[in-house]
């Protein structure tokens, strides 16, 4: 098993930006395709970002695409996120989430662990 803790949410203005991390332990982190999802109120849990287990070949929603860099550290067993030029759209609650499969999973069943998350909000 892994365990997530998230962390670097807040309350930014719109146009700002925060790093978002993920505290991975347990088992190898780099056993795992790492993503990031995020669920605003009455709204589903949506996919945001995911890197593979080399951390190549980043993949983006298309919403986020320019704006926000996921990467990882291995010799931290942590994932980030960059999120720049923020909108009041991006308000969610953030979740880091860990897969055994391969590539970039998008779907949230693709994986197996997930963290508490982390509110983001983005005032206008």
């Amino acid at each position: 098993q892994v365990q997530l803790v998230e962390s670097g949410g807040g309350l930014v203005q719109a146009g700002g930006s925060l790093r978002l991390s993920c505290a991975a332990s347990g088992r190898t982190f780099s056993s795992y395709c790492m993503g990031w999802f995020r669920q605003a109120p009455g709204k589903e849990r949506d996919f945001v970002a995911a890197v593979t287990r080399s951390g190549r070949n980043p993949y983006y929603t298309d919403s986020v695409k320019g704006r926000c860099t996921i990467s990882r550290d291995v010799a931290k067993n942590t994932v980030y996120l960059k999120m720049n030029h923020l909108t009041p759209e991006d308000t969610a609650v953030y979740y880091c989430a860990a897969s055994t499969g391969f590539g970039t999973p998008t779907i949230p069943g693709d994986y197996s662990y997930w963290g508490q998350g982390t509110q983001v909000t983005v005032s206008s």
